[in-house]
């Protein structure tokens, strides 16, 4: 093993362990400022081909967690008709189940050198390292998109400026119960050896 790389057991084994915990599953507290400032620090340290930060956070507290629900559920009647109380509950209730919710955004644009696609990568990257390094903190975290990260006008009402585009809501809180392990992919059916064929 190289000097320069020093092995982490400790860090591989929570990474065999760590599940997401749905987010109505969380409450508070979630992470104070010094420690959210540090995940984000954390999460910001991804590949980034080209230095460029495709991407930066919006970050949504408990407390406008209401407002956000209402306008979200007035938008998604407006579009979609009227909800029953259960659809109601859920579109009130989008940002207010954990107690600190991180939007995580794309920037990517077009560049002389720097493909589009790696850019969202990128951001995709961030997304993944914050709900690790979130878990590694002790906090509950889910990755979340749902209509809301793909809508023009709710985009624009949770901070979007032109061109950006959500990679993910990054619901960050403390956990209620156990997450439930689910079926992971048989490696031998996703792997495979390249050959050459021509």
């Amino acid at each position: 093993m190289s000097e320069m790389v020093k092995g982490s057991p400790e860090a591989l084994e929570f990474l065999r362990k760590r599940r997401s915990h749905p987010s109505v599953t969380m409450s508070g507290p979630g992470p104070d400022e010094g420690q959210l400032s540090d995940l984000l620090t954390i999460a910001a340290r991804v590949p980034d081909h080209g230095k460029l930060a495709p991407w930066r956070f919006i970050v949504y507290r408990a407390p406008d967690g209401e407002k956000i629900g209402r306008f979200l559920a007035g938008l998604y009647e407006k579009k979609n008709g009227s909800l029953d109380a259960a659809q109601m509950e859920k579109e009130l209730t989008r940002f207010t189940r954990a107690p600190i919710v991180v939007g995580v955004v794309s920037r990517a644009a077009d560049h002389p050198k720097i493909p589009l696609w790696e850019q969202q990568l990128s951001a995709g990257a961030v997304c993944m390292t914050l709900v690790s390094a979130a878990a590694a903190a002790g906090f509950a975290s889910q990755w979340l998109t749902e209509w809301c990260a793909f809508d023009e006008d709710a985009g624009a009402y949770l901070g979007l400026e032109n061109g950006e585009r959500f990679a993910g809501f990054i619901h960050i809180g403390t956990p209620t119960q156990p997450p439930v392990e689910r079926a992971r992919p048989n490696l031998s059916d996703i792997t495979s050896n390249w050959t050459e064929t021509q």
